[in-house]
């Protein structure tokens, strides 16, 4: 069956770390415009594709990341930046919660210029609503690994692990209060 053609739409890519990956992926999988959510690895400076394992063992450089595809004919890029930096706390260096090391670190990273400087922009103003700095890096895209299978729509598929109901159900909630209007269920 051949897909649908839309000839409106304007697929678009991001590429964002907050944290752990299954919490960023859940985040962005309700927000209307987004089309695709992939959970994996940017940034290492060890050669061939990380496993989960040596991600997590935090020697291998790179950060748990997804990759989100998404219609900015829908939403901007900017506004899913908006989403992402007030979905987690920016002001922890290198984790979120108990994910705590260089491969929980927050970062955005760009395709082009303009994404540098829409991240840069986004970065600065949010900056004024905390009280503590942001450590948010803007960073160059690199090659993009895609995660083990068990990792993709984690949540969707264990949304009663405790760890799901202990630390994605509450960003959930935060982002249902901050961005209703963002939502695909809206």
């Amino acid at each position: 069956m051949d897909e649908p053609v839309v000839s409106n739409s304007k697929i678009a890519m991001m590429t964002v770390g907050g944290g752990c990956f299954w919490c960023v992926e859940a985040v962005f999988n309700e927000i209307k415009g987004v089309e695709n959510v992939f959970s994996g690895y940017m940034g290492g400076t060890v050669p061939g594709k990380p496993t989960y394992r040596e991600v997590c063992s935090g020697l291998t450089g790179h950060a748990e990341v997804v990759q989100v595809k998404f219609d900015a004919s829908v939403i901007s890029y900017e506004d899913l930046l908006v989403v992402f930096m007030t979905s987690h706390d920016p002001t922890i260096l290198n984790g979120q919660g108990a994910d705590l090391g260089t491969q929980y670190r927050c970062v955005i990273y760009y395709y082009d210029g303009s994404q540098k400087d829409t991240a840069q922009l986004v970065v600065k103003e949010i900056a004024s609503y905390y009280e503590n700095p942001i450590f948010t890096e803007v960073s160059p895209a690199e090659t993009f690994h895609l995660a083990e299978d068990v990792h993709q729509k984690y949540y969707a598929n264990n949304p009663t692990e405790a760890y799901c109901i202990a630390m994605i159900q509450p960003k959930l909630a935060k982002l249902r209060k901050m961005h209703a209007d963002k939502l695909k269920s809206a």
